[in-house]
């Protein structure tokens, strides 16, 4: 097939737009920690665009998009880019240059690897932490990326994954969960208040990955016709019924809390990525209002029960939301949207099956290798600050700045 201008143009907005989730996700994890470890928080995510980037570019895009190679990891073909140029891919976006459908992947790597940066803010060293982002892209996410998307074994079994729910959000939320058991709590945690500094940041970050998403979801079509509009409205519906149940959630326990209210968006935003152009409206409606029960109640229970520290809920949110969005699109994919996707509603239910070995796989895989990755940074060049460091924040120890003029809490 020959490239379209209007495929085309499509893909590239929606690179730009995933581009901006970072930023996005900056702004709403850096409203939610304390006001002297913000600009600790926002450089931990916007350092991600640079690192991700490159790493994409000289390597691990060829890892993940390469010659299948046993079904696990993608070969050299394109390492340096080679061969990637202004033609159509033969493989993966016929009507778009390679160029083109190679950006976009990278922009899903960015965000991936910046999500997992919620669960260890305010304590994580940052030299480690650019340390494990390299390591993590190639040995965590071009695999993953390359089984479920690069014609590895998950792709040759039939999972369906539309935009990431199991490459992007089980991914990160699981590994995330293993760094910050690595870690260990924040000092004072649970009996000391931590209190978000800037609400009005967490909203506005929530609004950037609100709008953000529909390139991540509805930029997986990678055309612009129909496909694309499915996935565009299931994306804002998922996210508004998500959105909605999770503030009725907060009203119930105490006040409709507005921390509440975008988290639980965020939430639906992840639940619908991986079944977005399989599913229908109504499906999606089903799968925000779930999503947000899911979450909710994991959040309460590894907090209020567990006294875990995952400081910004990364697992219940991403790794939780991620692994019922799998599942949903097992159950509510249909050919009625489009003819690759069919789960139970058509009568497939071998494809819940097949959803669910997808999700061991992918969280077993990241939670081990986010273990031995952390482990061996831990044990080479440590992996948290010191306590006095903690104390002062991160801001002042790692970075040198003060985001407020010069006030500390």
């Amino acid at each position: 097939m020959s490239i379209s201008s209007g495929d085309t143009a499509w893909l590239l907005v929606s690179s730009a737009l995933v581009l901006l989730m970072t930023p996005g996700l900056a702004f709403f994890y850096g409203g939610m920690v304390r006001r002297k470890n913000i600009l600790s928080t926002l450089m931990m995510s916007f350092v991600m665009m640079g690192i991700g980037s490159l790493v994409w570019v000289l390597y691990a895009y060829s890892l993940g998009f390469g010659t299948d190679l046993g079904g696990f990891i993608g070969g050299l073909d394109f390492i340096g880019l080679r061969g990637v140029g202004e033609t159509a891919s033969t493989v993966y976006s016929t009507t778009t240059p390679h160029l083109a459908y190679m950006i976009f992947q990278c922009m899903f790597a960015i965000i991936t690897v910046a999500l997992i940066t919620g669960s260890v803010v305010e304590r994580i060293r940052f030299s480690s932490l650019i340390v494990f982002a390299v390591a993590w892209l190639t040995l965590i996410y071009s695999p993953v990326a390359h089984w479920v998307w690069g014609g590895g074994w998950l792709a040759k079994l039939g999972v369906l994954d539309f935009a990431g729910g199991s490459v992007v959000h089980i991914n990160a939320g699981v590994s995330a969960l293993a760094l910050a058991i690595l870690l260990g709590r924040r000092k004072g945690f649970p009996q000391d208040a931590m209190e978000p500094n800037n609400i009005p940041f967490v909203v506005l970050g929530a609004g950037l990955l609100w709008f953000g998403w529909f390139g991540f979801n509805a930029g997986s079509a990678l055309t612009s016709g129909g496909l694309a509009s499915n996935a565009f409205v299931t994306t804002n519906t998922a996210a508004a019924a998500a959105s909605l149940t999770w503030m009725f959630l907060s009203w119930r326990q105490r006040k409709p809390a507005v921390l509440g209210a975008v988290t639980g968006a965020v939430a639906g935003l992840v639940a619908i990525t991986p079944a977005a152009g399989y599913v229908t409206p109504m499906a999606a409606i089903a799968i925000g209002i779930v999503v947000s029960l899911i979450s909710f109640t994991s959040l309460l229970f590894l907090k209020s029960k567990l006294k875990f520290d995952d400081s910004l809920d990364v697992f219940a949110c991403h790794g939780m939301g991620g692994m019922w969005g799998a599942l949903a699109t097992g159950i509510f994919a249909t050919v009625a949207v489009n003819a690759t996707g069919s789960g139970a509603v058509d009568g497939n239910w071998m494809q819940i099956a097949k959803q669910l070995l997808d999700i061991v796989a992918v969280a077993g895989f990241a939670f081990v290798g986010t273990l031995i990755i952390g482990k061996l940074i831990d044990i080479t060049m440590g992996l948290r600050v010191k306590q006095v460091e903690e104390v002062v924040g991160l801001d002042i120890s790692q970075h040198g700045e003060r985001a407020y003029g010069g006030l500390m809490r």
